[in-house]
């Protein structure tokens, strides 16, 4: 191989490995946390995120680097079969409920937020697109786990300490297992205050009948979610079932 072209697979394998490390942060990494992640040294770190900055792949703003929109707009793209036949309905579960409605695409720890139809009201939850979620922490994500074994979630995480953000985030992987097990009777994951402190959500996975595993969420800010509760799990059990009945067509 030329020595030319081995340096260019290595900067595209190093480019990588900062995309990846940025997806697991959406909430950013100082320099030097990312030379933590990535084991790139710091003077070629900074010259490789400068260098994805300017093709729009990664934002340095409030001395964090973070994704930048070039990489949402690709991830949106690649999904865009799946987001304009399901936009109408989340449209519809939105204005039904009020609240804000987020897809997202299975990512192993994470998923990835590629689609959203923000509530209304003034009092809302909104996340911006290409926003990664902990699955083991978010109603959508715990809903998706549940569609897989319990073998397939021990890969996921191997280790029995799970990473939390919250008092109300699972501690251990047991407990994890054990709420799976119930979501599997039922398909319906719920996150009270899990992931984000004042947020509650419900969740479903998605049937599109295509490789990829989606989510649908209802984000709803706590004061409003155990009084609405019946009404927002019937609705998004609702859209669940009209997407079924959509992608079942285009199967059948």
């Amino acid at each position: 191989m030329a020595k030319e072209d081995s340096h260019g697979i290595q900067v595209i394998a190093k480019s990588a490995a900062v995309m990846r490390a940025l997806e697991q942060h959406p909430q950013g990494l100082t320099l030097n946390e990312l030379i933590t992640h990535t084991g790139i040294p710091k003077s070629t770190l900074h010259r490789l995120c400068s260098a994805l900055q300017e093709e729009d792949l990664t934002l340095y703003q409030d001395g964090v680097w973070r994704l930048g929109t070039g990489i949402v707009r690709l991830a949106a793209s690649s999904h865009e079969r799946v987001i304009s036949r399901l936009r109408p309905l989340l449209e519809r579960l939105a204005w039904r409920t009020r609240e804000t409605v987020d897809l997202c695409v299975f990512r192993g720890q994470h998923t990835l937020l590629v689609d959203q139809v923000m509530s209304d009201q003034e009092l809302r939850v909104v996340s911006p697109l290409g926003t990664a979620f902990p699955v083991h922490m978010t109603a959508h994500g715990k809903a998706m786990l549940a569609t897989l074994d319990d073998n397939a979630v021990k890969e996921l995480f191997p280790e029995e300490a799970l990473i939390r953000r919250t008092d109300a985030s699972h501690e251990s992987r047991t407990s994890l297992l054990q709420e799976l097990e119930v979501i599997r009777s039922h398909g319906l994951g719920v996150d009270l205050q899990e992931h984000a402190a004042g947020v509650c959500a419900l969740g479903v996975a998605l049937n599109t009948g295509g490789r990829e595993l989606y989510g649908l969420a209802l984000a709803v800010p706590d004061l409003r979610f155990e009084r609405d509760l019946e009404s927002l799990r019937s609705s998004l059990l609702q859209t669940r079932a009209e997407i079924d009945a959509l992608f079942g067509e285009a199967r059948d």
